[in-house]
């Protein structure tokens, strides 16, 4: 017998938290399950005592590193809350979780507004089409101004963002907000942890600037809805649910982002951000369709919610669980699945059985007989699905668009303590790397060294410190290095040609192939030319196989080449003495007879830099950046201090927190994050390959 489904899809919820570092995001998920009754007692991430940072290092560090999903319920409604870390090495968790919601609130800091890592979750929300509404944080804190941080969010994102309350008081006098809609107070009790406020008039000292703000928030609306517009040009009067289901509907579209204000620590406004989660962000019915393909056709499929539709979802995160194992997270687009049952990995072409389906709250569990429609859980017996998989009903196979995973800019060697270390290291890089695709871990065949990449030092720091904990390996660290790539810039053709004859099988396969640098960020294409047959069907794949195994190896200094398209247009092939691998080593020689005519150089990772300090120490900022090889892009003014935006190279940033404290006095910050790949420069090209024993060709 089918189960009953507690909430109905339109009083579901399916939303992240995503900040800066700081904003205090992890401070408003806990409000929040205190508020919908999920926990009892405050958790306040600066004593270690959080719900959702339940890692370890989490705690010891006050930041979110996973996003730990979880479970609320608030006014006969469903919220699936994941929590995103504000910390840039974490990315592909802010990608991970930005895919499988509907909705979103953006965390500020009340002084700060929006920072370099708000830009780049923003952006990734804009990409994956997620509604946003903006919670404006720390309105206690000194130096809170909330129209200033509206005001950031149309200068340095270009939102229409606009406010649906405005703060009564600020930092020490930080009292409640006035809701612009209803045009009422809410007043906190200072003493009852914000369980108990009262809602009255607005005071009077606050009524001119509340219509005046009103009037204005009633004209933004206009501009993204005809009705509104129609009414406000024609002198009618708005009603507040007519206001409502406009900025609901402007929301869900893109069109408008609300603002709110509150103090998450101080207990303020928390509520009224719970009720904006209901108002203005979409049930999975209301969502813009899911893109699919289908596998055997490879026709495009727009999913929409609904139970009684086959099954469809996606795994967006695998973890390892100290009792259970291996937990993979799933957010169900369609249709529903019974614990017990088998799917179909359509991404892998294989059948799996799910064993236990969990409901997780942070790091705790329960079990659940049955998922929906908009749902999400944590499966239990799925071994071969990893992040980004599409799991499906067997009998209607469709692939999911899937994640986006950035390539890692930073790399350390590790060695094992001993010999039994060894085994230990093995199994923790595979299971890390299946947790985390960004983390990559690779041995040289020749030097037998180890090295694993990631996105930064601070997240290969948490790996190695996982690795300590969780599996209890014993490691040496390297220093960090620099995740070189190698790219043509030039066109080139060349042929590769293996013949081996003598004695034994012989060996033989021939092939020409054009090589020409493709688009940044394109990665690798592979085009099949031959006609008439002169390099037989069969070996074909052989041939890129070859290409992409050979490139993993780099032409220069033993770094991947990227970004390049290889065109097979020519060759032969000997009746007997043909294999697949012989065509694989003649590829591989034909991209290095290639390279020494395709202008091969080197590529480095290029990092926006954002360095934040009091106005006179400017010059000394300045001077350390360009001294670094960067390239200063812009200045800005925020508060009594300057912000400094410069593209710097990663080869370059080692090291810099220490020259920047001891040069600002301790009070400038900075914060990086990648952008793009590009040459080095000759000379830095030629150290390169001669540290790394390469050809300079």
């Amino acid at each position: 017998m089918a189960n009953k489904r507690e909430f109905p899809l339109e009083k579901t919820r399916n939303i992240g938290i995503m900040a800066h570092i700081d904003a205090g995001k992890t401070t408003t998920t806990e409000r929040i399950l205190y508020y919908t009754g999920k926990i009892h007692k405050i958790g306040e991430t600066h004593d270690g005592a959080s719900q959702m940072d339940w890692m370890a290092q989490e705690q010891e560090r006050g930041i979110t590193i996973t996003s730990a999903a979880t479970t609320a319920q608030w006014k006969d409604h469903r919220i699936n809350i994941i929590d995103t870390p504000g910390h840039v090495d974490f990315t592909i968790e802010v990608e991970r979780s930005l895919r499988v919601l509907d909705g979103a609130i953006t965390v500020l800091d009340g002084q700060s507004g929006v920072e370099p890592q708000t830009e780049n979750v923003w952006r990734q929300a804009t990409t994956y089409g997620v509604p946003r509404i903006v919670f404006v944080n720390k309105m206690d804190k000194m130096g809170a101004d909330f129209d200033y941080s509206v005001q950031t969010l149309h200068d340095r994102l270009e939102a229409n963002a606009h406010a649906i309350q405005m703060p009564i008081g600020a930092e020490d006098n930080f009292e409640g907000v006035i809701d612009l809609i209803e045009m009422k107070a809410d007043l906190y009790d200072e003493d009852e942890l914000g369980t108990k406020w009262d809602t009255v008039d607005i005071p009077e000292e606050y009524r001119a600037e509340a219509e005046k703000r009103r009037a204005d928030l009633i004209e933004a609306v206009a501009d993204v809805d005809d009705d509104i517009m129609e009414k406000y040009l024609g002198g009618e009067d708005i009603t507040n649910d007519e206001l409502r289901a406009a900025i609901r509907k402007a929301t869900i579209n893109l069109d408008f982002y609300p603002v709110l204000a509150g103090s998450a620590f101080k207990n303020k406004g928390v509520q009224m951000l719970l009720d904006a989660v209901i108002d203005y962000l979409p049930s999975p019915l209301e969502v813009r369709p899911y893109n699919a393909t289908d596998p055997e056709t490879g026709d495009k499929v727009e999913l929409t919610a609904g139970d009684n539709k086959p099954f469809a979802a996606l795994a967006f995160k695998v973890a390892t669980d100290p009792f259970v194992g291996r937990l993979t997270y799933i957010r169900v687009y369609s249709g529903t699945l019974q614990s017990g049952s088998y799917v179909l990995n359509a991404s892998k072409n294989t059948r799996e059985r799910i064993g236990r389906l969990l409901q997780m709250h942070s790091n705790h569990r329960k079990e659940i007989p049955e998922v929906f429609s908009g749902d999400i859980a944590a499966a239990i017996g799925l071994k071969n699905t990893t992040t980004g998989d599409s799991l499906t009903d067997v009998d209607h196979p469709l692939i999911l668009e899937s994640l986006e995973i950035p390539e890692p800019v930073i790399q350390v060697s590790i060695e094992p303590d001993s010999k039994e270390d060894r085994d230990k290291l093995d199994n923790a890089l595979q299971k890390l790397s299946e947790e985390d695709p960004t983390f990559r871990a690779e041995t040289n065949p020749e030097t037998g060294e180890t090295l694993i990449a990631g996105m930064g030092e601070l997240h290969l720091d948490i790996m190695v410190d996982r690795m300590k904990r969780e599996f209890h390996v014993s490691a040496k660290v390297g220093a960090p290095q620099v995740a070189y790539r190698e790219t043509f810039t030039k066109q080139a053709s060349a042929q590769g040609k293996f013949v081996r004859q003598s004695g034994g099988k012989g060996q033989y396969g021939d092939v020409w192939i054009e090589f020409t640098p493709n688009e940044e960020g394109k990665g690798f294409e592979f085009e099949d030319a031959i006609v008439g047959g002169v390099v037989p069907r069969e070996y074909i794949p052989a041939v890129e196989q070859g290409l992409k195994e050979a490139m993993e190896n780099g032409v220069l200094a033993g770094y991947p080449l990227i970004d390049i398209k290889a065109k097979l247009y020519d060759g032969s092939y000997h009746e007997v003495d043909s294999s697949e691998a012989a065509f694989k080593v003649a590829a591989s020689l034909a991209l290095k007879n290639a390279a020494k005519n395709a202008g091969a150089v080197i590529l480095e990772p290029i990092m926006r830099v954002e360095v934040v300090a009091p106005e006179e120490y400017l010059g000394d900022v300045m001077g350390s950046v360009t001294a670094r090889r960067g390239r200063v892009e812009g200045m800005e003014a925020r508060g009594n201090a300057q912000m400094i935006n410069a593209m710097v190279p990663l080869a370059e940033m080692f090291g810099y927190a220490t020259t920047l404290r001891s040069s600002t006095q301790g009070r400038g910050t900075f914060t990086m994050t990648f952008d793009h790949y590009e040459p080095v420069p000759k000379s830095i090209q030629e150290e390169i390959i001669k540290k790394n024993g390469g050809s300079a060709e």
